[in-house]
């Protein structure tokens, strides 16, 4: 039992401690992405306004990196507890923040499980009909690259807030809250 326990809680450290790393490097891809997008926009009106011809790939780099700033920040929400909630008032007591964080849990599953499912698999479950798929099949209209780049966004973002949810559950503490020391 004492064995078990110590998997348990080495388990759960372990998910804290990816939840905390995969945080640190979705902060540096959001940032990246937000750099880029600024200044395709940037480089877009100045080439449209001073010089009367925008280079036709700007708006196209500046719209994929909004999807990943987009995705990756939704990751960062997450983690940091920024997401809608439903039960606010629900922390003060143990049993209704317990329910509270459930039922939570629960839509996450809900909502995410499946568009993680359709990432791979299509109708039928069948593999060469899902949406990564179909995306390696594409390439960007100005850019020289598959939209694959642009579609791994949403598994990874999936996958990532799959992990901040497991470390919730493992005792993750919310930003800012005090760690019991004593």
């Amino acid at each position: 039992m004492a064995s078990e326990m110590t998997l348990v809680r080495r388990i759960g450290s372990s998910a804290q401690a990816l939840s905390q790393g995969l945080d640190r490097a979705a902060s540096l891809v959001a940032a990246t992405a937000l750099a880029v997008l600024v200044g395709t926009v940037i480089l877009q009106v100045v080439a449209r306004y001073l010089f009367q011809s925008p280079p036709s790939w700007t708006e196209e780099l500046a719209r994929y990196s909004m999807i990943w700033a987009g995705l990756i920040g939704a990751t960062m929400s997450f983690k940091r507890r920024f997401d809608p909630s439903l039960f606010r008032g629900a922390t003060g007591s143990t049993g209704m923040a317990m329910l509270a964080g459930t039922i939570q849990s629960l839509v996450v599953l809900i909502y995410l499980l499946p568009i993680l499912w359709h990432s791979f698999y299509g109708p039928g479950a069948n593999f060469a009909r899902g949406f990564l798929t179909r995306h390696s099949r594409t390439t960007a209209d100005a850019l020289d690259f598959s939209t694959l780049w642009v579609a791994i966004a949403v598994p990874i973002m999936i996958v990532v807030i799959l992990i901040h949810l497991l470390a919730r559950w493992a005792g993750d503490p919310p930003p800012g809250a005090q760690e019991d020391t004593g």
